[in-house]
């Protein structure tokens, strides 16, 4: 009786090891999506918002951590008087902290660097010409798992620009390789 107990003891070890290793290899590897959503600026003299969209890939270590590029295009913003409306993009990368709260359902934090372009430079800001550089970006957001390959993030992220904070709100879709 004790030897049938060892047998299916062992036996339950190694399909329950293998469904957590089948499990762990599904949160590795590859990923790319898009999303779209609002780009927003109430600084200076600035206080507009406009349609966004970007296009993201990573690759995700393990279900806690991955790495992820991308490019996001902002729109047009328009000043609250005169002056020039600014255009800007931006290609990041950003280390992404993953916490699963159920099977399907995570949220997650990001950050790291963008270099950002504007097609002229911010007026008014003292001392500065630039229509291109690098700064921090961050955000945070949750994403829902519709199947093993597909998946639905709503994300909201600060883009660091010189003196103005590019805020971007979005919908996304991943899809896992």
């Amino acid at each position: 009786m004790s030897k049938n107990k060892l047998l299916s003891s062992a036996l339950l070890a190694a399909v329950l090891g293998a469904s957590a290793l089948s499990a762990q290899a599904a949160d590795k590897g590859f990923y790319a999506g898009a999303g779209v959503g609002q780009s927003f600026v109430d600084e200076q003299a600035y206080d507009d918002e406009d349609t966004a969209f970007s296009v993201f890939g990573g690759y995700q270590f393990n279900r806690y951590f991955g790495l992820e590029a991308g490019y996001a295009d902002f729109g047009k913003i328009e000043p609250q008087g005169a002056g020039r409306a600014l255009e800007a993009d931006s290609a990041y990368l950003t280390a992404v902290g993953t916490l699963p709260i159920t099977e399907k359902f995570s949220a997650y934090a990001k950050a790291g660097f963008h270099a950002w372009n504007l097609d002229d430079a911010i007026p008014g800001l003292t001392g500065t010409n630039d229509d291109s550089g690098t700064d921090p970006t961050y955000g945070v957001g949750v994403q829902y798992r519709l199947t093993d390959q597909v998946a639905l993030r709503g994300e909201y992220s600060r883009f660091e620009i010189e003196d103005l904070d590019q805020d971007l709100a979005q919908v996304q879709v991943r899809f896992d390789f």
